[in-house]
């Protein structure tokens, strides 16, 4: 009986202790409930099937039936992100100590107010899912793209997220961020502004920052950084651009990085394989670093295959 009480010491002991160590105001973590993840990636889940009907059903419908189905959908979605809002307004500053009945009423405009956004986020989506069947000789169909591009399935979440993003909603879009970025290696932070015609090809290392301002027509491979040169003043930074800015018709290959909210890449411009950028680039400007010297051995026998005139190194794909 004495061992018994002295483990419900020591259970009572640690759980005032990991209930004290919580991050965020303490006093909110005890009496409000944060959004919940699972329950957001189930909206997204929906939202998908809203943004692409027909795609992602188990089964085939009619155009009646589809539609019928569409608005009762989006009357889920409507009800599941109105609450999820409500939980994550608690969080900010303006509604911590607001009404219940105040909470919720904002909650459902928000939520209300993202829904009409949706007609135009599918309108930047079909011209992401364009640019990519035009630039990817290797797609088969816009459906394929569709279903199973990772670059689109990053980029609609990311439009989603930064509606709400500009709707000031917290914790919110930066769940539904790095649920893409656990799914796909796609980082791409809520608040950064994308134009239309963006494709991601392959996708996989891309980090895309906070204050990056990207135009149209844009293309990045794999391993692309759009980066801050500097985040040692932490929350000092807060606010600041510290991203850069890529113009329309730019292409940037893989392993490139680009830092630095003062660096502007301007129009037409081909940034090369593992460019470091911290500097602003002029329109119609190819950058590239400088090619290796390879080593090939046959036997004994040393050949040196030196690649600077050679347009081969600068893609690299």
């Amino acid at each position: 009986m004495e061992r018994r009480d002295s483990a419900d010491t020591e259970i009572e002991r640690v759980a005032s202790s990991l209930m004290a160590g919580s991050g965020g105001d303490s006093s909110i973590f005890r009496v409000y409930k944060h959004p919940v993840k699972s329950v957001i990636v189930q909206i997204i889940t929906q939202l998908q099937h809203a943004l692409f009907p027909g795609y992602f059903e188990d089964s085939q419908l009619s155009i009646r039936a589809m539609r019928y189905q569409l608005c009762s959908l989006l009357e889920e979605i409507l009800s599941g992100l109105s609450e999820q809002i409500s939980f994550a307004l608690r969080f900010s500053e303006q509604f911590k100590s607001a009404p219940q009945e105040t909470i919720e009423r904002e909650a459902s405009a928000i939520a209300l107010n993202f829904l009409s956004k949706l007609p135009v986020v599918k309108e930047y989506l079909d011209t992401d899912i364009e640019a990519a069947y035009e630039g990817d000789p290797s797609a088969f169909s816009k459906s394929e793209i569709i279903i199973s591009y990772p670059g689109i399935y990053t980029g609609m979440i990311h439009r989603l997220a930064h509606e709400l993003y500009l709707l000031q909603v917290p914790l919110i879009p930066r769940i539904m961020s790095e649920h893409a970025h656990s799914v796909t290696g796609i980082d791409v932070h809520p608040g950064a502004s994308i134009g239309k015609y963006f494709f991601m090809d392959h996708g996989t290392g891309i980090v895309i920052g906070e204050t990056t301002v990207i135009g149209s027509y844009v293309k990045i491979y794999q391993g692309v950084t759009l980066g801050a040169l500097s985040t040692s003043g932490g929350q000092k930074l807060k606010n600041v651009k510290r991203h850069p800015t890529i113009l329309d018709h730019v292409t940037i290959y893989s392993g490139a990085s680009i830092l630095g909210g003062e660096t502007v890449i301007g129009e037409n411009v081909v940034i090369g394989g593992n460019a470091f950028v911290i500097k602003s680039v002029p329109e119609k400007t190819k950058v590239s670093v400088k090619s290796p010297e390879l080593l090939y051995k046959n036997g004994d026998k040393s050949v040196h295959k030196d690649l600077e005139k050679s347009d081969d190194w600068f893609y690299m794909i």
